[in-house]
């Protein structure tokens, strides 16, 4: 039986904790950041003993922004607001077509099936700026600019490659065996996807869900150009804080982290499934 001395294991400990602490010291930097004035930041050398204060959380839930020239109004949490909805609608659209196309890639091959499937993904191939100028073009003939419903159909276009073919290897992974039983009994092929498939795949699911999420979340470049200030996310509105007087980097730092909060809870309550869904296949036999 193998055992590891305890210089090892120290040697571990710190190594462990030395990787840890330099991976976090920039969300440890930024979140002390929020708490302190442009000025403490802006000091040099830099400390970690400050004052801490509430003025820059205060300015995005009040939207009222102090800066050297005056006072500003800002819609930081009306954008949190739109990054919540477009990010959800997008992701829940994307379940709904990208689930069941998933299970008939993965059940169900077809000539071109392939096909298909690759042309979806190419989605994510192409870089938003090759693709924005016709797609302004459209939205604008279809009367979808400055809307959310169009913001919501071009973020699931962002979702819907990645939950295809990622759930698409779960229920690969899935033995086909107990479908069959269960539809040899006299079940249609609805309730053996609805009562077999998606229990068996749902953390795979749950793990394709939540990377949907945070892409769609941290999308920029199609809300910057297809929709106005009232209807723009969080990743668009912290432009904000840029201003004539200076760029305000305590709000920048409380913006950050009001707006990674969504996307960190949603990965902590879905930690488990995750897990699951990371092992899933991982076992055969």
């Amino acid at each position: 039986m193998e055992t590891t001395s305890p210089v090892e294991r120290l040697l571990r400990g710190v190594g462990l904790t030395l990787v840890v602490v330099f991976f976090m010291f920039p969300i440890i930097w930024i979140f002390l950041m929020s708490f302190q004035t442009n000025e403490t930041i802006l000091r040099i050398p830099p400390s970690v003993v400050f004052t801490p204060t509430l003025e820059n959380y205060a300015a995005l839930i009040t939207g009222k922004l102090q800066t050297a020239s005056g006072t500003l109004d800002i819609a930081f949490m009306r954008n949190l607001g739109n990054s919540v909805l477009l990010s959800v609608a997008s992701v829940a659209l994307a379940l709904v077509l990208g689930v069941p196309a998933a299970y008939a890639f993965a059940r169900h091959k077809f000539r071109g099936s392939e096909d298909i499937a690759f042309t979806l993904l190419s989605f994510r191939f192409a870089p938003p700026l090759l693709v924005l100028l016709p797609l302004t073009q459209y939205f604008q003939w279809l009367g979808l600019s400055n809307t959310y419903f169009g913001l919501i159909w071009i973020y699931q276009l962002i979702c819907l490659p990645l939950i295809l073919w990622i759930v698409r290897g779960y229920f690969e992974d899935i033995s086909a065996d107990v479908e069959y039983a269960y539809r040899i009994a006299g079940h249609s092929w609805f309730s053996t996807f609805r009562k077999i498939a998606l229990p068996l795949a749902g953390p795979g699911i749950a793990a394709a869900g939540l990377l949907a999420f945070i892409f769609a979340w941290n999308n920029f470049v199609f809300a910057l150009v297809l929709a106005s200030a009232d209807k723009q996310p969080v990743t668009v509105g912290a432009l904000a804080f840029v201003t004539a007087s200076g760029i305000q980097y305590g709000q920048i730092a409380a913006a950050i982290v009001l707006s990674i909060t969504p996307t960190l809870a949603l990965a902590l309550y879905a930690q488990r499934y995750l897990v699951e869904g990371l092992s899933l296949g991982a076992v055969k036999g």
